[in-house]
């Protein structure tokens, strides 16, 4: 039997001890149910991990698996959970339909104890992709069988882990955590399941001694109550200098949540959090209420094996510790929602992230609809990872590509922001990332430019930056206007190199390593020498497929020495000589 790959708890900032993985092989058909084939799950049948490894556009899938219920489980909730499933996607448990969900970019759960039979289930999963249309979230998954450009093999169906979890009757559904930064306290918001007239102990943690524990009797299924962190408890006398989080120190609060009903335990979840606040101030992005210059890579999340699937848990780890060894303290995630994993990853290694969702391509109700109910559920789902510190709906105007003349496309651009505002108020959002910005708290720039006069004369005012259009759109529209954000330049670079002198795709050409570096240090230098940039994401951490603009080669290899590289990111070579010394 092959080995079960992605064993890890998919859910980590949200634990519970019981739970039992899905993942592995799985009977497997294209269109019809005859189940010809094995598939392992959760990578998708493009991907070489999936065992199949077919670059064919397919419309439809079909899984199927048994699975028995342990025995511990028995006076249990069943709740079966996909991390992502891309497009469409009905389930059956023993021939019972359980769920219906669109979308492909977050996940979805059912309780399904009352389909459930003793001994052997059955499970049968069906998802319909719709490889050529151009009106869904999509992100990079190309709608022709062979890549190109800055587009890449499709995704199709399950491509997140499967699993179940047994929950008591009264139990825990969610909380949402706000670190109160300047209050030096937590809000805590509960939401449960017949939670009314029970009790919830919170209990936190830091470094393994209590800084606060908390009982509240709820009245009603949902509430909430807001815990202040004792410094002296803590042993501390400042928490913005000891119990920050940030990228250079990632400090994280560990949490225990515990349901009681008449004094015994109903649930228990852990989770954690990291005292941190996220804010703009004159043209300033701030971290823990001081000026933080953002230095990202472009991450497109993308696996020579798996595709939008990561290989192994690992591979979250190695991708974030390389950006890091580079000198970088983030990465805009690409148009993508990304694996849990990885932002909790982020979260304990120090790593800022900008989360995306990925795009459609024709605008049209459809478009607005999907688009709408996928951020939304990403936002809601990511809300509590300190890791993530700007919000971006939409980029370059994909999916509404008539935004400077359509005043339905700027209502929903708008529409975008007021509903990430509504749900979190507690980090800035990049309306339209790139130009034709309607509202934003950010002006973010793409400018692929390689010269590195022309870049110095752009960003060296205020009003250079301004009239300047480097994507060939005006960097507002709709009635959007400068009122002094934060100015961050969110794509640039994009250099293409090979050491092997394979042809690729990127926005400029280097011949060799040194080249490389040169051409590099010319597109950053000009940009951390300018007063008016607060920030840049460099394009991009690794080479995809046929776009081999990465830092590092698809395979993660630097193409360069990674000490050089820091070197010039950390801007530590402005006035220095290019050369073997560099």
């Amino acid at each position: 039997m092959k080995e079960i790959l992605r064993t890890e708890y998919p859910r980590p900032q949200f634990v519970r001890t019981a739970w039992m993985t899905l993942n592995g092989m799985w009977d497997f058909s294209f269109e019809k149910e005859t189940y010809d084939q094995k598939i392992c799950v959760p990578f998708a049948y493009e991907a070489k991990l999936s065992g199949i490894e077919k670059r064919d556009l397919h419309e439809m899938v079909w899984y199927r698996r048994t699975f028995a219920i342990p025995e511990g489980w028995s006076k249990k909730h069943i709740i079966l959970h996909f991390g992502a499933v891309d497009y469409e996607c009905r389930v059956w448990v023993n021939h019972q339909l359980a769920v219906y969900h669109i979308g492909g970019q977050t996940g979805f759960s059912v309780d399904i104890t009352e389909l459930l039979v003793a001994g052997e289930n059955e499970l049968r999963v069906c998802a319909k992709d719709y490889p050529k249309e151009l009106d869904i979230p999509r992100g990079k998954q190309f709608w022709k069988e062979k890549s190109e450009s800055i587009f890449y093999t499709a995704t199709t169906g399950i491509w997140q882990s499967v699993w179940l979890e047994p929950v008591p009757e009264k139990h825990i559904r969610q909380v949402f955590i706000t670190p109160l930064f300047d209050e030096k306290s937590v809000k805590f918001e509960y939401e449960t399941e017949k939670g009314k007239g029970c009790v919830l102990e919170t209990l936190i943690t830091y470094n393994g001694k209590l800084a606060s524990q908390i009982t509240t009797s709820l009245q009603n299924e949902k509430g909430s109550f807001t815990v202040t962190l004792d410094e002296s408890v803590l042993g501390c006398w400042n928490i913005v200098e000891d119990l920050a989080w940030t990228p250079e120190k990632p400090r994280l609060f560990n949490v225990e949540f515990c349901l009681r009903e008449e004094g015994s335990q109903s649930d228990k979840v852990q989770s954690y959090f990291g005292m941190r606040k996220v804010s703009v101030e004159n043209g300033r992005f701030l971290l823990n209420n001081r000026p933080y210059y953002q230095k990202l890579l472009l991450d497109q999340g993308y696996w020579p094996d798996g595709l939008l699937t990561a290989p192994s848990d690992d591979a979250f780890i190695e991708d974030i510790m390389l950006a890091k060894e580079m000198g970088f303290n983030g990465v805009r995630k690409h148009q993508k929602v990304e694996d849990p994993r990885f932002l909790y990853h982020a979260d304990r290694l120090g790593l800022l992230v900008w989360g995306e969702i990925g795009a459609g391509y024709a605008y049209s109700r459809r478009l607005a609809a999907d688009t709408m109910q996928e951020w939304v559920n990403a936002v809601i789902r990511d809300y509590n990872h300190p890791c993530i510190v700007v919000w971006t709906p939409l980029n370059e105007s994909w999916g509404v590509l008539e935004i400077a003349e359509s005043t339905k496309q700027q209502n929903f651009c708008k529409a975008l922001y007021a509903a990430t505002k509504a749900i979190d108020t507690t980090r800035p959002v990049s309306d339209n990332d790139g130009w034709e910005h309607v509202e934003s708290d950010l002006l973010t720039i793409h400018d692929y430019e390689s010269d590195s006069g022309i870049l110095s004369k752009r960003y060296s005012t205020l009003e250079q930056i301004l009239k300047a259009q480097p994507g060939g759109r005006a960097l507002y529209t709709g009635g959007g206007q400068y009122n002094g954000e934060p100015i961050i330049i969110s794509e640039f670079g994009g250099i293409s190199f090979d050491k092997n002198g394979t042809k690729g795709w990127g926005y400029s050409v280097a011949e060799s390593e040194q080249e490389f570096l040169e051409r590099y240090y010319e597109v950053v230098s000009p940009l951390l020498q300018s007063e008016n940039v607060q920030g840049f994401c460099y394009t991009q951490l690794t080479d995809v497929e046929q776009e081999i603009n990465g830092l590092l080669t698809y395979d993660r290899k630097p193409k360069a020495d990674m000490e050089k590289i820091r070197k010039i990111t950390d801007g530590n070579l402005l006035t220095a000589t290019l050369g073997d010394g560099l």
